[in-house]
C-alpha cells in the first residue's frame, strides 16, 4: 500500500503489526464519527491491552508488537480504529528505522496488505494505519503520519488524558506536536442502498460503471472501473446550477483542489488559474451568472496524466458573490468521458443549506491505481477556493 490508499477488508477480524529493526510499541485508539476517543479506556496499549472489539499483543522483543480488531465486536458509534507505533527506546526517532505495518487475516493469518511509511526522519512516534467504516464497509488505510512527540502527542489529539494512568509512560515534551498533526475527517453517514439503475458488482460491495450511468446519492462512492479496466483516459467533471428567483443572477465559481497522499495541497484549478499539474486538469472558465442549459463549468481531468504525487481531488463550488446556496436550484455535478461526451455519473444536489461553499464530490486514487469517485455536499463557509483548501483536506 502507499500512504493514502485503502481496501476493503476480506475478513471481519484483523490483525496490524509493526516491524521495524527495533522494538516498537504499537497501540490502537477506538475513535467514533468525531475522531475523538469516548474516554482513556478507549486508548489501548501495553498497560491496558484489552478494549471492546480491540486487543493488544506484545511481541516481547522477539516478534513485532501487533492490534487485533475484531469489526463484530466494536461497539456502537466506534467507527475507526488508528493504530500507532513508536521506538521503544525513550526519545528515540524514526531517522533511520524503516517500519513496515502488515494487515493480516485474523483468523488464519494470512497477509491482506503492507505498508512502509516514506520519508520518516525525527519522528518519535507514528500514526501507521486505520480501521475504518465507510458506507457500510470496513476498510483499510494505510496513513504513515509522524509525531515528534512520541504518542503523547498522537493520544492528545485524539482526545486521551495524558496526565491520567491510561496513558503510556513518555518522556517530557510538550503537548502540541512539532509537525503536522493529522486530519482525522468525521467518518460519513450510512448511505442509502443503491438505487436499482446502479447494482454492486457481486463479491465486493462496490459500485462500478458496469451498468452504464451512475446516480449517486450523498456519501456513496463509485469505482472508475468499466469491464474489469480502471478508468484511465480523459473525463469532464461539469457543474452546473441554477438560480433560485427568476431574474436573479449568482456568480458561483466550480474549482478543484489536488492533494497529496498525506493530504497535502498541491494545487488548485479554478478560474484564475485554468491549468494545473502539467496540462492534466484545466478549467473552462467563470460562468458569472447560472444563466443557460447544461454544465455552467466544466473542469477537464486526464486521469492517466495525474502524476503519482496527486491522489486526490476535491471538486467544489464557491459564491464568489456572497450569496447562499438556499438562493441556488438545481446544483449537480456530473462526470463525463470526454472521448464520447457518454455521462457517466451524476450527483444532484437535493439539499442546500445558506453557506457559500460546497465540497460537491471527490476523486481518491486507490493502490490498485483506479480511481474511485465519492459524492459529498458538504457545505463550508467560504466564499473562494483558497478558504475551501483546509475543510477539503479534512474531507479525504
Amino acid at each position: 500500500m502507499t500512504p493514502g490508499s485503502n481496501i476493503p477488508l476480506s475478513a471481519p477480524r484483523v490483525t496490524v503489526d509493526v516491524a521495524a529493526p527495533v522494538r516498537l510499541d504499537v497501540s490502537g485508539l477506538l475513535l467514533t464519527a468525531d475522531g475523538k476517543v469516548r474516554s482513556d479506556d478507549d486508548f489501548i496499549f501495553y498497560n491496558q491491552p484489552a478494549g471492546p472489539g480491540v486487543t493488544y499483543r506484545s511481541g516481547g522483543g522477539a516478534a513485532p508488537d501487533a492490534i487485533t480488531v475484531d469489526t463484530t465486536a466494536l461497539p456502537p458509534g466506534i467507527e475507526k480504529i488508528v493504530v500507532t507505533a513508536s521506538p521503544d527506546a525513550p526519545g528515540q526517532s524514526f531517522q533511520g528505522i524503516e517500519p513496515t505495518a502488515t494487515l493480516r487475516n485474523g483468523d488464519d493469518n494470512s497477509v491482506l496488505a503492507t505498508f512502509t511509511p516514506p520519508q520518516l526522519g525525527t519522528e518519535t512516534a507514528l500514526v501507521v494505519m486505520e480501521i475504518y467504516l465507510r458506507g457500510g464497509v470496513w476498510k483499510a488505510r494505510a496513513v504513515g503520519q509522524g509525531y515528534a512527540n512520541g504518542l503523547a502527542g498522537i493520544a492528545t489529539d485524539f482526545g486521551v488524558s495524558v496526565e491520567e494512568p491510561a496513558a503510556p509512560a513518555q518522556p517530557a515534551a510538550p503537548p502540541t506536536p512539532t509537525t503536522q498533526a493529522p486530519v482525522t475527517p468525521p467518518a460519513p453517514p450510512m448511505p442509502q442502498a443503491p438505487p436499482p439503475s446502479a447494482p454492486a458488482a457481486p463479491g465486493t460491495g462496490k459500485i462500478n460503471l458496469d451498468k452504464g450511468r451512475v446516480s449517486l446519492q450523498k456519501n456513496q462512492t463509485v469505482s472508475l472501473v468499466k469491464g474489469g479496466r480502471p478508468l484511465l483516459s480523459q473525463v469532464k467533471m461539469g457543474l452546473g446550477w441554477e438560480p433560485a428567483y427568476r431574474g436573479k443572477d449568482i456568480d458561483l465559481d466550480a474549482s478543484v483542489i489536488a492533494y497529496g497522499p498525506q493530504r497535502n495541497h498541491i494545487d488548485s484549478c479554478y478560474f484564475g488559474k485554468l491549468s494545473i499539474v502539467g496540462g492534466a486538469i484545466k478549467h473552462s472558465g467563470d460562468n458569472l451568472t447560472g444563466e443557460g442549459g447544461g454544465d455552467d463549468e466544466v473542469i477537464v481531468v486526464d486521469l492517466g496524466r495525474i502524476p503519482q504525487e496527486v491522489s486526490g481531488l476535491v471538486f467544489t463550488v464557491n459564491s464568489f458573490s456572497g450569496q447562499k446556496f438556499t438562493e441556488v436550484a438545481k446544483a449537480y455535478c456530473r462526470l463525463l468521458d470526454a472521448a464520447t461526451g457518454e455521462e457517466l455519473v451524476r450527483f444532484d444536489l437535493t439539499n442546500a443549506e445558506p453557506q457559500t461553499g460546497v465540497m460537491m464530490a471527490k476523486l481518491i486514487r486507490q493502490f490498485s491505481g483506479e480511481w474511485e469517485m465519492t459524492a459529498m455536499g458538504d457545505f463550508v463557509k467560504a466564499r473562494t477556493v483558497r478558504n475551501m483548501v483546509k475543510p477539503a483536506a479534512q474531507a479525504l
